[in-house]
């Protein structure tokens, strides 16, 4: 099966249309003003992952405070192996979109 190169042009320029420059509320890091889909889906990633982060946080710090009870240990176990899924799937999901854009960037 073979993809039709313009429609996939066309499809990717859309998408970075829609998801070009836009501010980052994330704290740190780049200003977000990147316009390609890839970089998109990277802001889209960290902000998962950020809020998955301020999660686990605020978790610790409640058990840190007294709230040691196991119903609250085994929430923040449950959210660090969350948090751990979300990082593993960022991860493939970047590595293998970059080789997909590597490959039809050979290709042209």
């Amino acid at each position: 099966m073979s993809i039709d190169s313009s429609a996939l042009n066309n499809f990717i320029g859309h998408a970075t249309f829609n998801n070009g420059p836009t501010s980052n509320s994330r704290s740190g890091g780049s200003s977000g003003s990147g316009s390609s889909w890839y970089e998109a889906m990277s802001r889209a990633w960290g902000q998962a992952l950020d809020g998955q982060a301020s999660q686990i946080t605020e978790m610790s710090a409640e058990i840190r405070t007294g709230g040691d009870q196991p119903s609250n240990m085994v929430q923040l176990t449950a959210a660090s192996l969350k948090m751990q899924f979300m990082s593993n799937n960022a991860a493939t999901s970047q590595n293998a979109t970059g080789q997909a854009l590597e490959t039809l960037g050979k290709r042209q």
